[in-house]
C-alpha cells in the first residue's frame, strides 16, 4: 500500500506521535528521557521547527510542533530518530529498529484546537493512570506552560499568548483549562485526525486546506450511501 502523503504547510502546527516498535518501551532510564529531549532540541533548531508541547511516555511520544519550512518536521524526525536510536542501541547493546514505522501527524487549526491539543498531549500520563495530575509528571511540557519551569524545548505559540497579558496571567489561565476534563468528542476528534493523518480543525479550515493542497482532510465515509442520497430524494421535516 502506498504511503499517505504528508501535509507540509510552513507556519501551521502539527500534532506528531511516534510509538515504540510493537508498543515496547523506548525509554528505559532517566538518562534516556534527558537524552531524547536534548536530541529533540538540537534537531528542531537545526531544521527550523518550534515545539509548543510534548510528552514522553514509556513507549511513545507526542509533540506539537510548528514547521518553519516545508521539510522541517520530516527532517527533524529523521534527524532525531537517527541520533536517539544510535544512542539507545549503543547504551543497551541492542540492534535494529526502536520505532514502529514512521511517525504519524495531523495538521492543527490553531485558533480552534491548539490549546485542546496541548491539553490532550499533557494529560496523557493522567489518562494512563501514571499520575493524578499533569504537574506530577516530569517528562512533559505542562510544568513550563502552567508554572514557568525552565524548559529549553518550548516556544510558546501565539494562541497561548492570548491567554493573558502577563506571563503569570497566561500560566494561571492555562492551569484553569485543566480543571475540567476534555469532552469525549474533543478526544475523539484529536485521535481520529492523528491516527488517520488528517486535519484537526473547523470545517472552513479543512475546506481551505483541501482546496490549497488538493488532499483529503476528513475521514472517508464508510458504507454505501443512503437510498435517499442515491436517488437524490430529500425530505423536509
Amino acid at each position: 500500500m502506498a504511503r499517505k502523503p504528508r501535509f507540509h504547510l510552513p507556519g501551521v502546527p502539527q500534532h506528531v506521535i511516534q510509538r515504540g516498535n510493537n508498543r515496547e518501551p523506548c525509554f528505559f532510564a532517566e538518562d534516556d528521557y534527558l537524552r531524547y529531549k536534548e536530541d529533540l532540541f538540537e534537531s528542531a533548531c537545526h531544521n527550523h521547527a518550534v515545539i509548543h508541547a510534548y510528552v514522553l511516555m514509556t513507549n511513545h511520544v507526542h509533540i506539537l510542533v510548528t514547521p518553519g519550512n516545508e521539510f522541517s518536521i520530516p527532517l527533524m524526525m529523521q534527524d532525531l530518530g537517527r541520533k536517539y536510536v544510535r544512542y539507545i542501541n549503543h547504551r543497551y547493546q541492542r540492534s535494529g529498529t526502536l520505532w514502529e514505522g514512521r511517525y504519524k501527524a495531523s495538521l492543527v487549526d490553531s485558533q480552534a484546537y491548539l490549546l485542546s491539543c496541548m491539553r490532550y498531549i499533557e494529560m496523557n500520563p493522567v489518562r494512563a493512570g501514571m499520575v493524578e495530575t499533569p504537574s506530577e509528571y516530569r517528562w512533559s511540557s505542562y510544568r513550563f506552560n502552567a508554572s514557568g519551569d525552565a524548559d529549553q524545548l518550548i516556544t510558546t505559540h501565539p494562541e497561548y499568548e492570548t491567554l493573558g497579558e502577563t506571563t503569570a496571567q497566561r500560566q494561571h489561565a492555562y492551569r484553569e483549562l485543566f480543571r475540567s476534563q476534555m469532552n469525549d468528542q474533543q478526544v475523539h476528534d484529536i485521535r481520529c485526525a492523528l491516527n488517520q493523518e488528517l486535519v484537526l480543525g473547523r470545517d472552513d479550515f479543512k475546506d481551505r486546506i483541501q482546496q490549497m493542497l488538493q488532499r483529503q482532510t476528513r475521514p472517508a465515509r464508510l458504507g454505501r450511501p443512503r437510498i435517499e442520497e442515491e436517488s437524490a430524494i430529500y425530505y423536509v421535516l
